[in-house]
Order: C-alpha cells, then structure tokens, then sequence
C-alpha cells in the first residue's frame, strides 16, 4: 500500500465539508491513516510551501491557510494513491473542475480551493514527514 498527503483547507473546515471529502475517499476504498484538526502557522507552512517563498502570492497563501483551522490527513490506497486523490480532487480552478470532483462540486473561488493533494510519491513522503513525522 501506498500512502499521500490531503489537506482539507481552512475553507473546507469553516464550510462544514471535511466530512464530506473524507467519504469521499473512503468511498473510492481509501484508508485514512493518520488525521489531526489543526492550525498551520507560518513555519509549518513555510516548510510546505518551501518553493512559494517570496513570491508575490505567498503572504495571501499563508494568510489563507492560518486563518483557521486545517484538517490534515494522511490516506492509504493502491500504487501512486496521490494520482487517485489528485483527480478525485479535480483542476485546481473549481469553474474549469469537472463535476463530480471534490472542486467541482464544491469549489467556487481559485484562491480558496478546499483541498490540497501530494502531486507525486516523492512529495508525499516530503509532506507526511513534515505533518506527520511519527509516520516516517
């Protein structure tokens, strides 16, 4: 089994949807392994988001994401689960998400997204190892 990285964003707690996108995946035969409600301060997301760092979007970023509080997660399932996850979740753009994704459905602004997603096996371990590092 494999393992990748979720967070249902800030938007998707105060919206009342995690439970929701968590049926979701768990529908699709994913396991949930490891989850925690919390809140992501500026130097746990300085580490995720190490690549953004002193662009011009990243002080709304992590405005966003510590605004409140985050559900974070970490699901098992098949060879490269983050695939699985990624299209389940749909284009990062929820107008141009297909419905029946988790944006699709969902979504309404491109800043607030609901959910983030591990794009590769190599950054899950990276994202898991940073939220989770008792996992590692």
């Amino acid at each position: 089994m494999n393992r990748t990285f979720v967070i249902c964003k800030p938007d998707a707690v105060e919206r009342g949807l995690t439970g929701a996108i968590i049926d979701r995946f768990e529908r699709k035969g994913l396991k949930v392994v490891a989850a925690e409600l919390r809140h992501l301060d500026g130097e746990i997301l300085a580490r995720h988001y190490e690549e953004h760092v002193g662009k011009g979007f990243y002080d709304d970023l992590v405005a966003f994401m510590s605004r409140s509080p985050a559900l974070t997660l970490v699901l098992e399932g098949p060879d490269d689960v983050y695939a699985i996850v990624r299209s389940m979740m749909g284009t990062t753009n929820p107008a141009e998400a297909a419905p029946g994704t988790i944006r699709g459905d969902y979504g309404t602004l491109f800043t607030e997204n609901l959910v983030h997603g591990s794009d590769s096996n190599e950054s899950a371990a990276r994202e898991i190892g940073i939220f989770f590092p008792d996992l590692t």
